[in-house]
């Protein structure tokens, strides 16, 4: 055992001993709650308001500095809303309360106080206090006050250590709540109405994925988490609720890097009597609505990027984007010249790929990583694209939209394909295409087919990462740290 494991492990015996200490004196260490009056951030506003020396407050919060000066102290409380100073005199509180402030509460543990505010010399607000109970002991000591909760791993396997004392790591988590709400608020003012689609899905569809499987004991079948709610959002459009979207999870069965995690939050929109140029309108000026909510203005830091939302999100289709963002001569983005054009970048067995699919692998390779700004690629080519409607004027293109900022996917969008009979066929060639050792291909729903039998209305549907918005608009680099409990590796020991 390491000095610093032995360390640890003494704090720890010392604090239980303390729980021993204070049952021998009739203290629980985890009381029933006592009733508060205000947060933290109450007590500063409205005694800044107000002065008012003479309001008796109650307020609990967590220790989280402690400093004592012979017969005063004075702590730190923490509660959701911030911190507050506290002070107690040995003449202000009784014997017992006093000896239970100095000898059995440490950093960490949560404590319940009351009194009246006034202001230090020093010119900080503080609360002094007539009385003081335990509410909760802290078996632990906490890291280090001055540099916080430093070791990544265990930021996102202890993440209540990391919002206790990283105050930077809480407020993303907050931002990344007002981004849903606002989100959520803005669909329904657009006459909106927010569902829940289930979660165990007989046929995984929605998405080109690979996809968890479990198995349901009491009917003996194999089920699926979703890779996406797009087929049912769809069958709710074809009964009827014209405008509906579901922000909810979604689970793909895939590697976890700074940009991926299996289990991912999702917003999925579909609105009827619309198109794909319709989604991208509504989509930019939602994200707009969200940059507002947490910035306040439309430009703001994203790594070595500032990211301007306020300029109207760039429009260009996946074969123009190679030139007009990867600089290739549009004579090379051809289908007689595109095999070359990724041969002299190392590409090759492509023959008997289409040139939809070496369009696509052209574009991850050279155009995707090089946009920075909002950019909308458009006009995907068809074979790509196998829920998407087809362009009347050039039916190998699909109406479809994806949306990238900083090299990253953030949306995807489509005018939905509702001809029942090209549906089943492009579903019949996923078939084959998994058949042939593509895990991410589409299985045949035939229940989807026969919904669509019944009538889906001209229909444009749009996915957004919340995860990845949540990343953009905190100035996030890293998908783990917008998710509060990112998928983990399993630790050989598990307490």
């Amino acid at each position: 055992m390491s000095i610093k494991e032995k360390d640890v492990s003494t704090e720890h015996e010392v604090r239980v001993q303390k729980i021993d200490q204070l049952a021998t004196r009739g203290v629980s260490a985890w009381p029933e709650y006592r009733p508060v009056s205000a947060t933290t951030q109450q007590l500063h506003d409205a005694f800044g308001a107000t002065n008012d020396e003479a309001t008796v407050h109650t307020l609990a919060g967590r220790v989280m500095t402690k400093r004592g000066h012979g017969k005063t102290v004075f702590a730190h409380l923490q509660d959701r809303a911030g911190r507050l100073q506290v002070y107690v005199r040995s003449d202000a509180v009784s014997e017992a309360a006093f000896d239970l402030l100095t000898h059995s509460i440490d950093i960490g543990d949560i404590l319940w106080v009351t009194g009246t505010m006034f202001t230090t010399k020093t010119g900080e607000p503080t609360l002094k206090v007539t009385d003081l109970v335990l509410l909760s002991k802290c078996l632990h000591a906490l890291p280090e006050k001055y540099h916080g909760l430093t070791d990544v791993e265990q930021r996102y396997r202890q993440r209540y250590l990391d919002l206790m004392v990283n105050p930077e790591s809480k407020q993303k988590f907050l931002q990344r709540s007002r981004i849903v709400q606002q989100i959520r608020d803005f669909l329904l003012q657009n006459d909106f109405v927010e569902v829940e689609t289930p979660m165990l899905h007989p046929i995984p569809g929605g998405a080109a994925a690979r996809p968890f499987k479990t198995h349901h004991n009491a009917y003996d079948i194999d089920l699926f988490l979703r890779i996406a709610p797009e087929l049912y959002l769809k069958r709710l459009v074809v009964g009827g609720i014209e405008r509906v979207f579901e922000i909810n999870r979604n689970f793909r069965n895939e590697g976890v890097s700074t940009r991926h995690n299996p289990e991912f939050t999702m917003l999925e929109y579909y609105m009827a009597h619309g198109d794909y140029a319709d989604g991208m309108r509504l989509t930019e000026d939602m994200l707009r609505a969200a940059a507002r909510a947490v910035h306040g203005e439309q430009a703001f830091a994203f790594g070595a990027h500032t990211l301007d939302f306020e300029k109207p999100f760039l429009r260009v289709t996946m074969q123009e984007s190679a030139t007009v963002i990867g600089g290739i001569p549009a004579a090379d983005v051809m289908p007689a010249t595109i095999e070359k054009t990724l041969a002299a970048r190392g590409v090759t067995g492509i023959e008997k790929k289409t040139f939809g699919e070496k369009l696509l692998i052209l574009f991850e390779l050279a155009v995707e990583s090089r946009i920075v700004q909002p950019t909308f690629i458009t006009d995907f080519p068809i074979e790509i694209s196998p829920l998407s409607k087809r362009k009347d004027d050039n039916p190998a293109i699909a109406a479809r939209f994806e949306l990238f900022i900083a090299g990253m996917e953030l949306a995807n969008g489509f005018s939905e394909l509702n001809d029942p009979f090209d549906q089943a066929e492009r579903f019949r060639h996923q078939a084959h295409a998994r058949a042939s050792g593509d895990d991410e291909a589409h299985f045949f729903d035939a229940d989807y087919i026969k919904a669509l039998e019944y009538g889906l209305p001209p229909t444009v549907g749009v996915g957004i990462g919340i995860d990845r918005l949540a990343m953009f608009l905190t100035g996030t680099t890293s998908i783990k740290d917008v998710i509060l409990f990112p998928t983990m590796k399993l630790l050989h020991e598990v307490e």
